[in-house]
């Protein structure tokens, strides 16, 4: 494996606001009490030499409970996308509103009131991943990203080796994928040559 190139993508945890479905970009919530105590009985079996993170608050409790003690690089770039004016909302609370029905079927081309394209989402976490990706080239190590469900679906998109499209990507909150790659293959900037579930095992207790 001396030949390779690991990095991880993380999502952060169960949040109050993520239980009720509401629309969970820039702003924040706290982690479920219940999923406190899960990622308290995990730890992570495999060791990353570098860890980055999205700066919300989400994602910075949940590294701390996952790599107790770490101190991450912040990245804002790998925040979530920013639903303006539909933060913290429903389907139930938007269902109603026109705007919001054209965005559903569109997505990819409209954006929220006051929030963010698309476009200008996908070219923000590509400047994060270009500041994660000179940093590995510039030390050979392996790293652990802490972010979001948006920006790990773009990432796979983008890299995974088998092809699927955004919405295709199923992200359980507090898992994480390694995408794994040579080293040529990884400052190519190729797809990698494979994706497995980040490797985790039960704290045993008693």
């Amino acid at each position: 494996m001396d030949d390779c190139v690991v990095i991880a993508l993380f999502r952060h945890g169960l949040t109050e606001d993520n239980k009720r479905h509401a629309y969970l970009g820039w702003t924040d919530s706290p982690l479920c009490p219940l999923e406190e105590q899960r990622l308290r009985g995990r730890m992570l079996s495999h060791t990353y030499e570098h860890l980055f993170s999205s700066d919300l608050g989400r994602c910075l409790e949940t590294l701390n409970l996952l790599f107790s003690g770490a101190a991450p690089k912040l990245v804002p770039e790998f925040r979530e996308m920013h639903f303006g004016r539909w933060e913290g909302k429903t389907y139930g609370d938007l269902e109603r509103d026109a705007t919001y029905r054209n965005w559903l079927e569109n997505p990819f081309t409209l954006s929220p009131p006051g929030g963010e394209a698309f476009s200008s989402f996908s070219d923000r976490v590509r400047a994060g991943w270009e500041k994660v990706f000179h940093h590995i080239c510039d030390t050979g190590e392996n790293a652990a990203i802490m972010t979001h469900a948006g920006v790990i679906r773009y990432l796979l998109s983008e890299f995974a080796p088998e092809r699927k499209e955004f919405w295709e990507w199923n992200i359980p909150h507090g898992m994480g994928y390694e995408l794994v790659w040579t080293k040529d293959a990884f400052r190519r900037r190729e797809r990698c040559t494979l994706l497995r579930e980040a490797p985790s095992t039960e704290r045993r207790h008693g």
